[in-house]
């Protein structure tokens, strides 16, 4: 299935029905009185955060949801029946945005979490809803109220484990095709992952799941590249993976890039749970391999691990240590 984190729709309550303005005729009842109906309620537009969804490509294909309006009321005191209302399903971890792209309305952050969007607008009141002692034969009936019509941005974070993070061409995706069953596109250019790819890591009997983000470059922080969409996803990590490419020149500018960025984008994520790895060490001699990881540990003031993701050489060392940040599963 595609991912698709970023959408665009349309939203539209429904109007409420219109009151009915009716009399009492039957035969032998001379004066007979009032009896109007209320209108129905609109249907109101809600969103709620559902299990099993971690894409919101549904929502490339429909752009438009609009309730249902109320029905008329009717002569008898019949009210009339309220429109249905719609249920929009989206992933856990999505973000509503006003048409401005700025303004947050919701963050669905809970499996089951609902926010209504649009309230359907209130049926009319029936003339039977006006009759008075003094006025017994009233004449008014309310039309129902409109509903409300907007478009919204909706944007998925990811509610990931753990992050991938590194430079263009590091080995993330290699990376998450030899830890878990995900199949992404790898191929030795830069940017072959355009969108998050998300896998399940079974390590010591237990379970987690590993994002693989695209690339950052420098400028991310002010949207150059795949920078914001792929910084936003970052927030949601509880630990990041740092892969340096290991057959680069210098290791320490690429790690200091990374980090910079992570910086200006937001002043908590440096703060993250951070596990440096160097990559490719396969293609790398001994000393060499031994300069790089010093420089590394100076950098990041860590233990830097030494790994090959295309021969699976020390990734399980690294998904031990990623455990150690990720909490069990079932424990608040």
């Amino acid at each position: 299935m595609k991912f698709l984190d970023e959408a665009k729709i349309f939203i539209q309550s429904g109007d409420g029905g219109p009151g009915s303005l009716s009399f009492r005729r039957e035969k032998y009842i001379e004066y007979g009185g009032p009896d109007g109906g209320d209108g129905g309620k609109g249907g109101s537009v809600y969103v709620t955060a559902v299990p099993n969804l971690n894409t919101l490509i549904d929502y490339r294909y429909q752009q438009h949801f609009k309730a249902q309006r109320g029905q008329h009321g009717m002569g008898r005191n019949r009210s009339g029946a309220a429109g249905e209302d719609i249920f929009l399903k989206v992933p856990v971890g999505t973000q509503i945005f006003d048409d401005d792209k700025e303004t947050l309305i919701a963050d669905l952050t809970k499996e089951g979490q609902t926010v209504l969007l649009a309230k359907g607008g209130d049926g009319g009141f029936g003339n039977a809803h006006y009759k008075t002692s003094t006025n017994q034969a009233p004449r008014r009936a309310d039309p129902g109220w409109p509903g409300t019509e907007f478009w919204v941005w909706l944007r998925l974070k990811l509610i990931a484990d753990a992050g991938l993070i590194g430079l263009p061409n590091a080995g993330k995706s290699t990376f998450l095709s030899a830890v878990t069953r995900a199949k992404p596109k790898i191929a030795d250019y830069p940017f072959t992952t355009l969108h998050p790819q998300l896998g399940v890591v079974y390590c010591y009997n237990q379970e987690f799941v590993l994002a693989d983000l695209p690339g950052l470059i420098e400028g991310a922080h002010e949207g150059t590249g795949l920078g914001h969409r792929f910084l936003g996803h970052v927030e949601r990590c509880n630990v990041l993976l740092h892969l340096i490419d290991g057959t680069q020149e210098d290791v320490g500018k690429a790690y200091k890039t990374i980090r910079q960025e992570l910086k200006l984008y937001h002043e908590s994520l440096p703060k993250k749970p951070e596990v440096v790895a160097l990559n490719k060490c396969d293609a790398l001699g001994e000393e060499e391999i031994k300069e790089k990881i010093k420089k590394l540990e100076k950098l990041s003031k860590a233990k830097v691990f030494q790994i090959s993701a295309a021969t699976h050489q020390g990734t399980q060392e690294v998904l031990a240590e990623l455990l150690k940040y990720i909490q069990p599963k079932g424990e608040e």
